[in-house]
């Protein structure tokens, strides 16, 4: 069987400079790629092994993350971390608002939630132990 590396969300965003600000100064990722160089409307950013592609498509081709089209659908990306009490205090340190808080969810899950520069909810967290 093959084995597959990993996974990469890719969100449609109002704003490409705004979003790759909003992923490198307040979480810690870094651009790997943004282009074309003449006039860049997709980027690619990353820390460790999480990456996002982000791209900017037309000013009438807006986001839409999950929880504008069902309550039910709360996160745009699941991101498995080690240790999200210390990355919550990471974050916090940089001045990132959350969407909730660090705690324990009726999933079984310990994290928290941001919200990006478009709205995207992205989860940190793991399964309680």
């Amino acid at each position: 069987m093959s084995k597959l590396n990993f996974i990469t969300p890719f969100f449609i965003v109002s704003n490409l400079k705004d979003s790759v600000s909003f992923y490198v100064d307040k979480l810690g990722f870094e651009v790997w790629y943004t282009g074309p160089d003449d006039d860049p409307y997709w980027a690619m950013v990353g820390r460790g092994p999480v990456s996002i592609m982000l791209k900017a498509i037309a000013d009438d081709i807006k986001p839409i993350p999950n929880h504008t089209r069902h309550e039910w659908a709360p996160w745009d990306a699941y991101i498995s971390i080690e240790e999200p009490d210390a990355l919550f205090e990471e974050f916090r340190s940089n001045g990132t608002l959350f969407r909730k808080p660090l705690g324990d969810n009726s999933d079984g899950l310990r994290g928290f939630e941001v919200t990006d520069a478009d709205g995207y909810v992205l989860f940190f967290g793991r399964p309680k132990t």
